[in-house]
């Protein structure tokens, strides 16, 4: 029988989780619990788990490592209904600056889809939208009703 008194992680990155300590285990038992990685940033996170215990190979320590990854970028998907207006045969997406202006269109290309992903947001920014057909002349309607799309903070 093995009391383990305590376990200790030399590293903020990592938590234990799931075990009550001390805890008691009988021969050829074993316990579960859990550590947790929490990177505060990109790439390798190191550290080392230390169990101390009444065993004569005391204290058991165990090597830990997990990898941080960047955050997903944000996105802002925006979809509007067909024109009614004859002859459309594409729409151009447009955000507005924050001078007030709808400038460029965001698709390079008419698009003749209903949907647009704009992948061109930063967190914790709010956007304004405006959808205009264009017929097959190239001339554009008025714009559509401006929509908002708030992206969260990180």
């Amino acid at each position: 029988m093995v009391t383990v008194s305590s376990a200790s992680i030399d590293s903020g990155e990592f938590t234990i989780s799931g075990i009550s300590l001390p805890k008691t285990i009988a021969a050829g038992s074993s316990a579960s619990f859990a550590v947790t990685c929490t990177p505060g940033g990109v790439g390798t996170a190191t550290a080392t788990l230390t169990f101390q215990s009444n065993a004569s190979n005391a204290p058991t320590v165990q090597a830990l490592t997990c990898t941080g990854k960047a955050a997903p970028p944000h996105s802002v998907d925006l979809s509007w209904n067909a024109s009614g207006t004859p002859g459309v045969v594409g729409y151009n997406i447009y955000r507005r600056d924050p001078s007030g202006s709808y400038g460029s269109a965001l698709n390079s290309l008419l698009d003749g889809n209903l949907t647009f992903t704009d992948n061109g947001v930063a967190a914790g920014q709010t956007y304004f939208y405006v959808v205009r057909a264009v017929d097959g002349n190239g001339v554009e309607s008025a714009n559509s009703n401006e929509v908002q799309a708030a992206v969260p903070s990180p």
